[in-house]
């Protein structure tokens, strides 16, 4: 819910390169106010830390992309919805973690539904142009490496809150060297008027970000990783309740497909 809450929350009339850059500052800004409250991380957690920094930038960077050549209701869900069962691959891959029957059918389940709501929640699939789409399975395949990466890092750390804080820390770093590079040093000071905007969307980031990889110590990073992706049933509530948006029945359809891997994963 707080996933897809910085998502709406996100409307501060910002390109989306502004817009990212706003997030990225406001929740590093917040990250850097609690890291004297943080424990450190064991030592052999820090490299981990570091990759997590440059795959969360590579991931909105991608996604910048993604949203310049598509549309936000097909681009977010199907950058979200490939990456499932690309955790899921990957941690038995890498990390030989096994999932029961019913938790590869939670993974398919939700995956698929959020498929279903990127295809024919919008436009349809014969819309979506080439490279909105090559962008968008790059973000997948991006948030699949993040989480494997924080998943694993967040174990050796043995701390959620030093991992995050430090590793969210890099991340903004890193996002600022790059928006000096390509649009100056002046750039981060013009998003910074819609400070409003952002702080309510750096924090709700943060804290979701944080909750999941304290899940992460607790369960398989499969079964995390489909279940946060239900941020985007989230999303069409919001926009139904609050945005007065029209549901569908294929929305209704793909919600009800996340919902049933959701109980999948109880069984």
């Amino acid at each position: 819910m707080m996933h897809a809450g910085w998502n709406a929350v996100v409307r501060a009339g910002l390109d989306r390169f502004s817009s990212i850059l706003l997030l990225s500052m406001t929740q590093s800004g917040l990250a850097l106010l609690l890291l004297p409250f943080a424990p450190l991380p064991a030592p052999a957690a820090w490299p981990w830390v570091v990759g997590g920094s440059v795959l969360h930038t590579g991931y909105k960077l991608f996604l910048m992309r993604a949203y310049q050549h598509g549309d936000l209701t097909q681009v977010y869900p199907l950058a979200r919805g490939a990456a499932p069962p690309l955790v899921a691959l990957g941690g038995f891959l890498l990390f030989h973690e096994r999932l029961t029957p019913s938790g590869w059918a939670a993974v398919a389940l939700i995956a698929a539904g959020v498929a279903l709501m990127a295809f024919r929640g919008g436009h349809g699939v014969s819309r979506l142009p080439g490279k909105a789409l090559a962008y968008a399975l790059g973000t997948a395949v991006f948030v699949a490496s993040y989480t494997l990466v924080d998943g694993q890092g967040v174990r050796i750390a043995a701390t959620s809150m030093g991992f995050v804080m430090w590793m969210f820390v890099g991340d903004g770093l890193i996002m600022l060297a790059y928006t000096f590079a390509t649009r100056g040093p002046r750039a981060p000071l013009t998003v910074m008027a819609a400070w409003r905007t952002g702080l309510p969307a750096g924090a709700l980031s943060l804290g979701s970000f944080w909750i999941a990889l304290w899940a992460f110590s607790r369960a398989p990073v499969a079964l995390v990783a489909a279940l946060r992706e239900t941020s985007v049933l989230f999303a069409m509530v919001i926009g139904v309740v609050f945005l007065k948006e029209r549901a569908g029945r294929w929305r209704i359809a793909a919600g009800l497909c996340i919902g049933a891997g959701v109980m999948a994963m109880r069984l």
